[in-house]
Order: C-alpha cells, then structure tokens, then sequence
C-alpha cells in the first residue's frame, strides 16, 4: 500500500472551489488521504462532490473562518475533534482565547492502521505579536503533548500551516523578517521541540536550500516573484522515515494563498 496524503490551507473552501482550483488539485495530486485548514465553511455549506472520499469536518463555531477537515479514500479506525480537553485544561486554554480547539476547528485527528494523521491549523500570532505569549506559552506544548501521546501508541503523522518558518531556507527575506511574525525566536523554538520529540520535516528529506514556498502574500507579486514562506509540513514519527517515498510542493496549484504539500508512503 502506497498512500498519497495531501494537506492545503485552502483559505475558504468555497472560494477555493469557485475558482475550479479544488478540482484541479484533485486532479493533478491524485491524494488518497486530503487534510485541509482554513475550510471557512460548514460540511452543510460545502460545494463539493467527493466521490469516493469519506468527509469529516471540524468547523469552527463562528461563521466564515477557521476549521479544518480531513477526507480520506481509506475509512478511518477513528476520528477526533479538537485537542482532548485534559490537554486544554492543562496547558491553560480557555474559551476565551484563540487556542479553544473546539470552538475553532483547529484540530481534527484520524487513526489508520499504521498511523496516526493530525491535521492542523496553528493560530496565528497578528502582526503586532499580541497572540505570541499564549502561542508560545499554551498552544504550542499543548499540540506538541498531543501527537506525543499518540506516538505512544503508533507512528504519527502531522500536517497543515504551523505558521511557523523554521529556518532561513524557509522563507525569502530572513533578515528582513527576524523577529516578525511567523519568524520568531519563540515560534521557532516551538517547532524546534517538536523535532526532538522525534518528528522529522517530511520535506527535508529530499529537498535541501532556499526557494521552496508553500504561501505568499496577496500584495507586491510575492506569488509571481516567488517571495513567499515555507510554512506549510508534513512531520512524521521518525520511525515512519523509511516509508517515505517522497515529498512535494505543488505550487502550480492557484486558488489560495498558500499552495498543497504532499507526501507518499510505502508499507
């Protein structure tokens, strides 16, 4: 069995789907498992036809924004909404806050055979840095105790927008942009502990250097020019390396301002 898994931040499926993009990545990547962030919409609101593919949705509670989804031609063991709430309560997210899986469709998590598969769609710090603290602080070691604990268990697999860049490689203009958000010392120290908790960046395997971008921003060309971060992964349990047969960036595929990564496994 060689499944395909696909993650995109779609940044509104409707949208997304207006534009004919979704069907032209369905198309073109052929994913046998998609995970998708940003799906700023209900299941009931979905314009989509999925033949074939079994839909679990967590959408947010407010309207228009956040959410993630997971479709999957290989029916699932299982399925899980948000972080468990002993996570929640331990790590100090309240209702009140931005990390409150549950409200916001942040967090969706399906059970295979041989893996686990996580879906994810990390808050966002905002440009004056006024979410960092509790990003760094609470986010960030609740999502990481989360897949630890299902590593304990079997292999994991992570994907969607970390809305981190882990290195300068990751992104067009690091000096320009050190210390701004998605390039801090604090989030990248967060995506750093999730590497000694034994996962790998899938993508780093194969593909070394700068130039490899999974979102750019709307305004300047950043698309055209290819100005644009790396903040889109698929991490995996270490022990799952050797089944990794590759690992892509589709950023042919239009329609959102991120582009579709994807990897392939072998067992």
């Amino acid at each position: 069995m060689s499944p395909k898994l696909a993650s995109w931040n779609v940044n509104g499926i409707r949208a997304v789907h207006g534009k004919g993009s979704f069907d032209t990545f369905l198309n073109e990547v052929q994913p046998d498992i998609v995970c998708l962030q940003e799906i700023k919409a209900q299941q009931a609101q979905s314009p989509l036809e999925l033949s074939g593919y079994h839909e679990f949705w967590n959408a947010a509670e407010k309207p228009g924004y956040s959410g993630t989804a997971i479709f999957s031609k290989i029916a699932p063991l299982a399925v899980t909404y948000g972080l468990p709430r002993r996570l929640e309560t331990k790590h100090g997210l309240h209702d009140d806050e931005f990390g409150n899986t549950n409200l916001e469709g942040r967090v969706l998590t399906a059970e295979f055979d041989d893996f686990f598969l996580v879906t994810c769609y990390t808050p966002n710090v905002k440009d004056d840095l006024s979410r960092l603290r509790v990003r760094h602080e609470k986010w960030d070691p609740a999502f990481l105790s989360h897949v630890k604990a299902l590593q304990k268990k079997k292999p994991v697999v992570f994907c969607g927008d970390l809305n981190v860049a882990h290195t300068d490689d990751d992104l067009a203009r690091p000096k320009q942009n050190v210390g701004k958000a998605g390039f801090t010392d604090e989030e990248r120290a967060g995506f750093v502990a999730m590497l000694a908790a034994g996962f790998v960046d899938s993508f780093r395997l194969f593909t070394q250097g700068n130039g490899h971008y999974t979102w750019w921003s709307y305004r300047g060309g950043a698309r055209a020019s290819n100005v644009g971060w790396r903040i889109d992964y698929f991490l995996i349990s270490a022990t799952l390396a050797p089944n990794i047969v590759a690992a892509e960036i589709h950023d042919d595929i239009t329609g959102s301002d991120h582009c579709p990564v994807s990897i392939t496994l072998a067992f």
